[in-house]
């Protein structure tokens, strides 16, 4: 029996699937246009479409060959979705900042190759690089500290 390429599989029909979606949803809830006269929907289609494409192209030659056994530390999956979640019900009262260093210290806590030195570094410079793209790049209006409104 063949052992297949499952995350090639996976990956290929996860892009596959967000490909279709996207390009169901621009035909569905947006006009559509033509070369010419381009519609708010004509993007999505033809990028989703794309990405469809693109996502067979890695599925389907990953159906043909042999991969390595597929194993998930369940531990590291929880930590990131903890660390998401934190994120989301930081974000309104902490600041961008704060949630951001929590819940990049959350995602960072099985690892045990990096020590908590490290771990700091990597949350403070995650946090230098998010405020730098929201708040200064592209102006949003969003809390940064506690103390800011």
């Amino acid at each position: 029996m063949l052992k297949r390429d499952i995350k090639g599989i996976l990956g290929g029909a996860g892009l596959a699937a967000v490909g279709l979606f996207a390009a169901w949803y621009g035909q569905v809830n947006y006009e559509f246009g033509g070369v010419h006269n381009m519609g708010p929907g004509f993007l999505p289609v033809i990028l989703g479409g794309v990405l469809a494409l693109l996502g067979a192209l890695i599925a389907i030659p990953a159906w043909f060959r042999a991969g390595a056994p597929v194993s998930t530390e369940w531990g590291s999956a929880g930590f990131v979705i903890l660390s998401i979640a934190v994120f989301g019900g930081l974000l309104a009262l902490a600041g961008l900042v704060v949630a951001t260093l929590v819940a990049v210290l959350l995602a960072l806590v099985p690892d045990r190759k990096l020590g908590w030195g490290t771990k700091c570094k990597v949350a403070l410079g995650i946090a230098l690089i998010t405020y730098s793209i929201f708040s200064l790049g592209l102006g949003m209006a969003i809390k940064t500290w506690p103390w800011s409104g």
